[in-house]
């Protein structure tokens, strides 16, 4: 059996609320009648309504002088029934938040169409509840969406410092100089990662890092994964620029290969420079990363000897940002340049 509606009848004439009643009566609604708008409010307040029919002409107010009060009070639908031939009636009605409105006719055929408009505006009141309730169940899945995103890269980022722990302990344990440097590069590498997702673990935002954070903490971790801790590193970082992770990642890989090389080619071995870390926007779409040093410079005694995959990763990680990386062979040391769009 289906819900039975309950109308709100406000109306100063009593023949027409009887008439309405019976009007209504054969389409299932239960219609109470009252002939003031302090008597609706009252038996708002003290009874459920799924929606109120309010004529305009009233003794010694108007509707629209009860409309303003029921809405405040909460009301539920209102559908505004006018004998007035003026058009700024029913346009007023609507501004002040009639979901419709009735010409009522001499004839009384309006009773039939007030059924209809109640119909109908009992229907779109359901369609906004369901749409409400969808937005609800929708914002509340994102919401655990996000919390479980937060747990992940909270697992992650420890796992990944496990691993970088344990890549530590067997540089210790090695003898060779090649295997330590190897293990030395992938402990930064393993950092570069840990660090994305320890940002994204601790942020409001688990789709975007702050790079300017990020960046500071990179380093900071490189100064315990290699011999960075010798040398003066200068950081530039534009406050408040966010990128979406997957850039994070791969503008962090190739910060720890650039600087990582600097630490070891840049300056002879034994002695101490300055290494420069730079990000800017080019313009308003696109980032400029620096990273630059004082040193020998690529073709200078220290040049790079070794096997090379730092370089291939520096170019797939550009390539991943649609991007390539230029050396500025004209000044002293070395300056690494990519620009990328955000």
């Amino acid at each position: 059996m289906a819900d039975v509606v309950r109308v709100l009848y406000i109306d100063d004439d009593a023949g027409l609320g009887r008439l309405m009643q019976k009007a209504l009566a054969p389409r299932g609604f239960v219609v109470q009648h009252v002939e003031t708008g302090e008597a609706g409010l009252r038996l708002l307040r003290d009874e459920p309504f799924d929606i109120i029919a309010l004529d305009h002409n009233l003794t010694n107010e108007t509707g629209l002088d009860v409309l303003a009060r029921l809405k405040g009070a909460g009301a539920p639908p209102i559908v505004y029934v006018t004998g007035s031939e003026d058009a700024r009636v029913a346009v007023a009605a609507l501004k002040a938040g009639a979901v419709d409105y009735v010409w009522k006719d001499v004839d009384g055929h309006y009773r039939e169409l007030v059924g209809e408009v109640i119909q109908a505006a009992l229907q779109q009141e359901r369609m906004r509840r369901e749409k409400e309730e969808a937005q609800r169940e929708i914002a509340q899945a994102r919401a655990r969406a996000e919390l479980l995103l937060v747990e992940v890269n909270h697992r992650v980022a420890n796992s990944l410092a496990l691993i970088g722990s344990i890549a530590r302990m067997q540089s210790r344990a090695v003898t060779d100089e090649a295997a330590q440097l190897a293990l030395a590069d992938m402990q930064a590498r393993i950092a570069a990662i840990a660090t994305v997702h320890r940002s994204l673990y601790t942020s409001a935002d688990v789709r975007t890092v702050e790079l300017d954070a990020y960046l500071r903490s990179l380093i900071d971790e490189l100064k315990f994964a290699t011999d960075a801790s010798i040398h003066k590193i200068e950081t530039d970082v534009e406050a408040g620029v966010k990128v979406p992770t997957d850039k994070a990642v791969s503008i962090g890989v190739i910060v720890v290969e650039l600087v990582t090389n600097a630490c070891k080619y840049a300056y002879p071995k034994g002695t101490s420079g300055r290494i420069g870390v730079f990000l800017k926007r080019a313009d308003p779409h696109r980032l400029r990363l620096v990273v630059e040093d004082d040193g020998v410079g690529m073709g200078g005694a220290s040049a790079p000897s070794g096997s090379g995959v730092g370089s291939r990763i520096i170019n797939a990680m550009a390539t991943t940002l649609g991007t390539s990386i230029t050396y500025d062979s004209a000044r002293r040391g070395t300056c690494a340049t990519i620009d990328f769009a955000i």
